[in-house]
């Protein structure tokens, strides 16, 4: 759905029609959704808070003026403000644990063993990002949004979004290139005989 089609889905919300609301929460839920479980620790959780951001949309909907600012950006800054608030009072942060335990159900121990590991490299190489390299990751690649969309959200510029999303990308390949490298040192170094054993 392009952006015409959802500004007069919009005006018609506005209007009350709650068919065009419901377009508008088809649209959006999940990537409103993959962006705030990015953010916070419980799958339930970010259920919640994906439902408040929709009963906060409609209820702000009446007084909702484009202004040049795509209703999606709008959205997600809703979403932003709402994952501000919850993780001033609940103090969490994102842990992608969650993922492996949705996956147990299809994978055997071994392969959630090796998914685990994996996830916490992630989740390590995520951590030691800046705060708004974090956010320009999250917003781009688990909310899905243009660098234009990710940069109203943000309140910057769209080439500052884009410089955050490659420095940021580039410290994940680091960060993964050298967790990868250690893994293997200790591996071969566990492997290999100690000096106590060579005869």
């Amino acid at each position: 759905m392009d952006d015409e089609a959802v500004d007069r889905l919009v005006q018609a919300a506005q209007g009350g029609d709650p068919w065009a609301f419901g377009r508008i929460f088809d649209h959006f839920h999940l990537p409103i959704y993959r962006f705030i479980a990015s953010r916070v620790h419980r799958p339930s959780d970010a259920e919640d808070l994906t439902q408040l951001v929709f009963v906060k949309a409609l209820e702000a909907l009446p007084r909702y003026e484009q202004r040049g600012i795509p209703f999606g950006a709008w959205l997600f800054r809703l979403a932003r403000n709402t994952i501000i608030d919850h993780v001033r009072t609940h103090h969490e942060d994102s842990h992608l644990e969650q993922v492996a335990e949705r996956a147990h159900d299809v994978a055997g121990p071994d392969e959630l063993a090796v998914l685990r590991q994996d996830l916490y490299a992630v989740q390590l190489a995520l951590d030691r990002l800046t705060p708004e390299q974090r956010e320009a990751i999250d917003l781009r690649f688990f909310g899905g949004l243009s660098a234009r969309e990710a940069a109203v959200v943000m309140g910057k510029q769209e080439g500052t979004v884009r410089g955050l999303q490659f420095r940021a990308i580039a410290a994940l390949r680091r960060s993964l290139a050298m967790d990868l490298e250690t893994d293997f040192d200790e591996g071969v170094a566990s492997s290999m005989p100690s000096f106590a054993d060579v005869r």
